[in-house]
């Protein structure tokens, strides 16, 4: 039996000294997808900052992608960024560089220096995500799903067990909004786990899967049952 992807008991977040959420425990296993509901402010974005250490846990447990996060040290945060695919909701690609080059400069920044590796590792993720000749255009030149598309190819490069995704719909149309979803369940459905915050609900009536909902200091737990 595998150990959940991400394993929280008892956790609470803050925001500097503002408890955001109290007594959290929350569990994700390998290729779930669970949405991150809730108004602006109830925590969903500090609980994902917690995720990816950028901000700390102190009290609670927290496991995620085997590190735990109450004995992260500084130096490990890279390590565990590399098990987790972030995506933006406003995509954050280096605008100056083609989109190999925005790719290549993550494979070279977290010490992955051999050319010909990165090269077919980039060509396999641009495929994963439909955007397999579009490798020498420039981030300006694309559409905004296609952005998002190498945005998505970007958090794939280290074939992370889980994606965080932060409203990665929030600057698209309903249509494209449509088509990064179906991506994105393509993806869970190939073993990746993902938890993506959204405020879209009408997403979650037409891809209907897990919701967590921040409210009131709490997360509570909606299951999606297959009938």
């Amino acid at each position: 039996m595998q150990n959940p992807i991400l394993d929280l008991k008892k956790a609470d977040i803050y925001q500097g000294n503002h408890l955001i959420l109290k007594d959290i425990s929350l569990k994700l296993n390998r290729g779930d997808f669970v949405y991150l509901i809730g108004s602006t402010g109830s925590g969903k974005s500090s609980l994902l900052k917690t995720l990816y250490a950028d901000i700390p846990l102190n009290y609670g447990e927290g496991i995620i992608a085997d590190y735990d996060l109450r004995k992260l040290k500084d130096a490990d945060i890279p390590f565990l960024r590399r098990k987790l695919g972030i995506v933006f909701q406003d995509f954050q690609l280096l605008m100056d560089r083609s989109v190999f080059n925005n790719l290549n400069f993550v494979l070279e920044a977290t010490g992955q220096l051999k050319k010909s590796q990165n090269s077919e590792r980039i060509q396999h993720v641009l495929d994963r995500v439909g955007m397999a000749t579009k490798e020498h255009k420039m981030p300006y030149q694309l559409s905004g799903g296609e952005q998002q598309r190498i945005a998505i190819a970007r958090s794939l490069l280290n074939d992370p067990p889980l994606i965080l995704a932060d409203e990665p719909t929030g600057n698209l149309d309903p249509h494209t909004s449509e088509e990064i979803m179906h991506l994105l369940e393509e993806i869970s459905a190939s073993g990746q786990t993902i938890l993506m915050a959204t405020h879209d609900y009408a997403l979650l009536l037409k891809f209907p899967h897990s919701t967590w909902k921040c409210s009131n200091g709490s997360i509570s737990t909606t299951v999606q049952r297959t009938l």
